[in-house]
């Protein structure tokens, strides 16, 4: 039960944010602004005068909506923030796989995992220094060159 208010919960928080950020939002309050204030400078008649300058009412009202709609947007970035660490986490572990596979991989090929680390630490610095430019068939250069055509 939490958990389904919850996601309710995010599912309206992340609806504000998102109205909050738009330009119909924008427009919305600039034209309630404008008539708020035209009417409480009496352009509609000295009777529509409710909130006299310098506009009292019209300023709680926007400083209230004004924490309200940063705390929904703070509520919207947490959980922003928290799938990015499940992700990142994700990541980290499909790398991990990646990389245990590819030394299972290396080992039934009969690579040897030092040279193709050093190879790897050799290319990483060429490209580093942009010295790595590959060869004309696409493929690695081979160990310890450039990959650079010969003057």
């Amino acid at each position: 039960m939490a958990a389904r208010a919850r996601t309710s919960q995010d599912r309206v928080s992340d609806t504000i944010t998102a109205f909050a950020g738009s330009l119909p939002f924008v427009y919305l309050h600039a034209a309630w602004f404008t008539i708020w204030i035209l009417l409480s400078k009496g352009a509609f008649g000295d009777a529509a005068v409710f909130d006299p300058y310098p506009f009292g009412l019209l300023t709680t009202i926007v400083s209230l909506e004004a924490i309200f709609l940063s705390t929904f947007v703070m509520i919207s970035q947490n959980r922003q923030a928290a799938r990015e660490d499940i992700r990142a986490e994700v990541d980290f572990e499909t790398n991990l796989r990646s990389e245990v596979w590819s030394v299972h991989i290396g080992k039934a090929l009969g690579l040897d995992a030092e040279a193709v680390e050093r190879r790897g630490a050799l290319l990483r610095t060429a490209h580093h220094h942009g010295s790595f430019r590959g060869t004309d068939d696409g493929s690695c250069p081979p160990a310890g060159t450039t990959g650079a055509p010969a003057p």
